[in-house]
């Protein structure tokens, strides 16, 4: 076997053969195998490769993969295959000299001209094997994204959620199997989206307009945002306990006492490529962390319900800790002794008790011990005073 990569990844569009540069063909050419949605086979003509259908689901298609080294093998996929494509998902399977990638145009690239939208000021979204609410976190009047979806039902499904969330005057650009000979591109109301039929494959261009809410950028969401049964850290605190925590890129968060979720939730709203587990010992908050999550796009929030520390050793470690509840000196002696030097722990506490512990422990750890006490102004009889807050003392240090 020579040293050229064996595994040929090529991007390909709508309009197939047609549409491949010189090098993409001679790679298709070259292969003793082609390896492709059923779609993208369909797109080709006759040939002497042996031909090889992309399973559902899809990780079944990567153990079929394995199997053919030795051979030279074309695996086409989509446009770009590393946006929102294959590529991605067969360069972590594979070492880096076994494939190389030829990309073509990805489909948001085809939108964005057929649209005449600037794409460094557009939302881009794969939508096709992830929830509508992934969306939810950016939707504001005036927002445009480009948003691929998994077939023609979804388009429906997304004018329905558009609507039902108040974004009722939001335009829906509606464009099928772009850059091919099927390309149909339609400027829709979410009325009319919600009473057309579309075929697959479907990117669509949204115009955000409507009364729906939009939800704030920095750190302390409102609390309306999050459904709780009381158990949530308040928004100015949480505020103050996402800049402690101070989320940087790639990291793992440890929220334990979930409460509501809050603090997990606006942690994976900094940075797409932040992950959290919560830790929730009650059944029903932690059904309600999940639904939080889940409806405000953060569907890869980790739920484990259960009690810490007895659940945290099973646990991917985490670059940063909260401790919301469940606050103990069990916990503690677990977090210092099993936990990593660099690890950024945060802990709130409200009772005198929790408090004492924190007091005494920042004494002998050291870190910053932070008392934050807040009042807001309510009714006094025909007046208005200030109405305090439990205080809350926070302790921030790094293992």
């Amino acid at each position: 076997m020579s040293d050229a990569p064996w595994l040929s990844v090529i991007g390909m569009g709508e309009d197939g053969l047609d549409g491949l540069p010189p090098a993409s063909r001679q790679a298709l050419d070259a292969a003793d195998v082609i390896m492709a949605p059923p779609r993208h086979l369909s797109l080709l003509p006759e040939g002497p490769q042996e031909r090889i259908a992309w399973p559902v689901p899809y990780a079944d298609g990567l153990e079929i993969l394995v199997g053919l080294r030795g051979r030279r093998v074309a695996v086409l996929a989509s446009g770009d295959p590393f946006w929102f494509g294959a590529g991605a998902v067969i360069a972590r399977h594979f070492n880096a000299g076994e494939w190389r990638a030829l990309p073509g145009a990805s489909t948001f690239s085809l939108a964005a001209a057929r649209l005449g939208w600037p794409l460094e000021k557009t939302l881009t979204l794969g939508l096709h094997a992830a929830p509508l609410t992934r969306l939810r976190p950016h939707l504001a009047s005036g927002l445009r994204a480009l948003v691929l979806l998994r077939d023609g039902a979804a388009v429906t499904e997304l004018a329905r959620y558009l609507d039902r969330i108040g974004f009722t005057t939001s335009r829906l650009h509606v464009m099928e199997a772009l850059g091919g000979p099927r390309e149909r591109v339609q400027a829709l109301s979410l009325t009319e989206a919600q009473a057309g039929d579309f075929a697959h494959p479907v990117c669509v261009g949204i115009e955000v307009a409507g009364d729906g809410a939009a939800i704030p950028k920095a750190s302390g969401r409102p609390d309306a945002i999050f459904d709780t049964d009381g158990q949530i850290t308040k928004r100015p605190v949480r505020a103050l306990t996402l800049s402690a925590l101070a989320p940087q890129r790639g990291e793992h968060l440890w929220d334990i006492g979930g409460g509501s979720g809050s603090i997990g939730i606006e942690w994976l709203m900094s940075d797409p490529t932040l992950s959290a587990t919560t830790v929730e010992p009650r059944a029903g908050r932690a059904a309600r962390i999940r639904a939080n999550a889940d409806a405000l796009g953060q569907d890869h929030l980790r739920v484990v319900e259960g009690s810490a520390p007895e659940v945290l050793g099973s646990l991917a470690r985490p670059d940063a800790v909260f401790i919301g509840g469940g606050l103990s000196v069990s916990l503690l002696e677990w977090l210092f002794a099993q936990l990593p030097p660099g690890t950024r722990l945060v802990a709130n506490a409200v009772t005198l008790e929790s408090e004492a512990l924190l007091a005494q422990w920042q004494a002998d750890k050291g870190g910053d011990l932070l008392r934050i006490e807040l009042a807001q102004a309510a009714p006094l009889g025909p007046r208005r005073g200030w109405k305090s807050a439990y205080p809350v003392v926070q302790w921030s240090v790094t293992l």
